[in-house]
């Protein structure tokens, strides 16, 4: 078994710092002690990681992401292969991924298909939520046996009518369900219904630029969807989990949610903290630049930022994940030419979310524990992977990074490692990077050279949500 000490670091999780080495004996962490104590000096080791002047973090837990995902007539460009390396090249050790129950299908059927698409192909660890497109009573009775095998989140929409929406009935069925078993919803909020009405009146009247992708998916309209979502879970008594949370008025219903002791919770994503409506207008020089912005929720105007950072400094927000589903703009987000409604909805992050939160840090929005409580500690409870994940502690799998705080670097297409052909961040300037990332104890990245290979991720079954508050 591989003994590996890391010395002279930093050591950050959500509830402390202290200048600590680490000892790894196989995959897992089995102590900390003061780097200047004999009970470090004592330590012995056949591997040893100098973090002198870094920062020794867990790896990052990224709950939101859709490698392959199927959407309007193409697929998301990353594989579970490609997109995974490109995580860990971020610092980030776990990814929990979304299977897809098809319409009249069984959700075991979604499943194992994902189970296949990543099985032997990552290269990190990795788990999965379901989405719910097709709630009846044979679906709603798999849910506890999902819950029982360690798939304890379900995805459902309020958008996307035609694919994967849910009306109230089935959403309350399937929280009544969850309240049940003590599986978790996750609920992606905008009142599709009201935004197809949109959308066919900006087409009629020859709106068809990407900027009209953010402006008839008003934020209104997920306000409307938020409010109702928590109202739904109120009456069933579950809990609830909204997904990339990007307006201010949202926000605002989660808070009076919370406000009143109910056991709801948020996630904002990069894109709606460091993006804006600026981004979907830009035109580029072939006037479809804004393509490359589109995702839904839509990128909001500047001024919603300010309101996303106070939620996650007081935990009106808990997560802050990617929401990961890369289109390549040749090929892919020119489907919607002439038609913005025909623009796949997404925007790649995964590589690029560990090291914006902590520009974040610098720029003063966030405090250090705090940037590895959204990014880590609190994906993991939230979806049942604390203490293994999300924190460094002995018993803890051996996901670490040494990050150097002080790295410059620029953001682009041309140096980063997702199988996409832009950045959403392009020409960004940020400091900070990880130096070495370690999954389970082996070393995947260190010092620009990429050292995993894909099998090395596990599947991890999940426990049930620890809530947060």
């Amino acid at each position: 078994m591989t003994r590996t000490v890391i010395r002279n670091g930093l050591v950050i999780t959500a509830a402390e710092e202290t200048a600590a080495d680490v000892l790894i004996e196989g995959e897992r962490v089995v102590a900390l002690a003061s780097t200047d104590s004999a009970v470090a000096a004592g330590w012995t080791a056949d591997r040893v990681i100098d973090a002198t002047g870094h920062y020794v973090i867990p790896g990052g837990v990224d709950a939101h992401t859709h490698m392959e995902l199927p959407f309007g007539g193409t697929a998301a460009s990353d594989t579970f292969e490609t997109g995974t390396r490109a995580a860990a090249w971020g610092g980030t050790t776990t990814i929990v991924d979304f299977a897809v129950q098809s319409v009249g299908a069984a959700l075991r059927e979604g499943l194992d298909a994902w189970h296949a698409k990543a099985q032997g192909r990552c290269a990190i660890d990795y788990a999965f939520h379901m989405i719910m497109s097709d709630v009846t009573e044979d679906s709603l009775k798999e849910m506890d046996l999902l819950v029982a095998e360690g798939v304890t989140s379900f995805k459902l929409f309020m958008a996307y009518p035609g694919v994967f929406y849910s009306d109230d009935g089935r959403i309350l069925r399937a929280m009544q369900r969850s309240a049940d078993n003590g599986g978790l919803i996750m609920m992606h909020a905008e009142n599709g219904i009201a935004i197809d009405v949109l959308v066919e009146q900006a087409l009629a009247a020859g709106r068809t630029d990407p900027r009209y992708h953010g402006e008839v998916r008003r934020e209104l309209l997920e306000a409307e969807a938020t409010h109702r979502a928590v109202k739904l879970a109120q009456v069933a008594g579950a809990p609830l989990y909204v997904v990339h949370v990007s307006a201010a008025s949202a926000l605002a219903e989660l808070a009076a949610a919370r406000s009143q002791g109910l056991d709801v919770f948020g996630e904002t994503c990069p894109q709606y903290l460091f993006l804006s409506t600026d981004n979907l207008a830009e035109r580029g020089a072939d006037g479809f630049e804004g393509a490359k912005y589109v995702c839904s929720t839509p990128l909001r105007p500047r001024e919603h930022q300010e309101a996303l950072w106070r939620g996650l400094r007081t935990n009106e927000l808990q997560v802050v994940s990617t929401d990961h589903c890369p289109f390549c703009f040749a090929g892919q987000k020119e489907l919607g030419r002439g038609d913005f409604s025909k623009i796949p909805n997404g925007l790649p992050g995964v590589e690029n979310r560990m090291d914006l939160l902590h520009q974040a840090v610098l720029d003063g929005h966030l405090s250090r524990r705090r940037w590895i409580e959204i990014a880590c500690a609190a994906p993991a409870r939230m979806f049942g992977l604390y203490p293994r994940k999300g924190t460094i502690a002995p018993g803890a799998d051996a996901d670490l990074v040494v990050y150097d705080p002080q790295a410059q670097q620029t953001l682009s297409a041309a140096t980063h490692h997702m199988n996409v052909d832009y950045s959403a961040y392009e020409g960004r300037r940020i400091t900070g990077r990880a130096r070495t990332v370690i999954s389970r104890g082996a070393v995947i990245v260190d010092d620009g050279a990429y050292l995993g290979r894909p099998g090395h991720g596990r599947y991890q079954p999940r426990a049930t949500c620890q809530f947060i508050d």
